[in-house]
């Protein structure tokens, strides 16, 4: 099998890397509000594309992961503000639901090295 060459990424580009470890009675709960998230990310200016993944076989801790391509610094700030302000105008406390159902998360932003 052939690796798949990779894009040409913007020289900016951030890509915003999460990683969920879902207890199985959290999944529900927890793609519904990925789900509203990534509905409104999706509609941001500098959003460059998306992925989210789940788990399908293999030892790893994380179940869900996704990735969001963002035009750059500029463009994940503002989306980071949108999100803020949704979650605002909804009365969702992120950190409450994580804490409920007992969700843990490793988050970064990243950029694309070229090797």
């Amino acid at each position: 099998m052939s690796a798949r060459p990779q894009t040409a990424p913007s020289a900016n580009a951030i890509y915003r890397v999460d990683k969920f470890a879902v207890p199985a009675p959290a999944r529900e709960e927890f793609l519904e509000r990925v789900s509203a998230t990534h509905a409104l990310l999706r509609q941001q200016a500098g959003f460059l594309g998306d992925i989210i993944l789940e788990q399908a076989s293999g030892p790893g801790e994380f179940n869900f992961v996704t990735m969001v391509e963002w035009e750059g610094p500029e463009a994940i700030a503002r989306a980071g503000e949108a999100v803020a302000r949704m979650h605002s105008e909804t009365g969702f406390d992120r950190h409450e639901m994580m804490d409920r159902l007992g969700i843990r998360a490793d988050i970064a932003n990243y950029q694309s090295l070229a090797v």
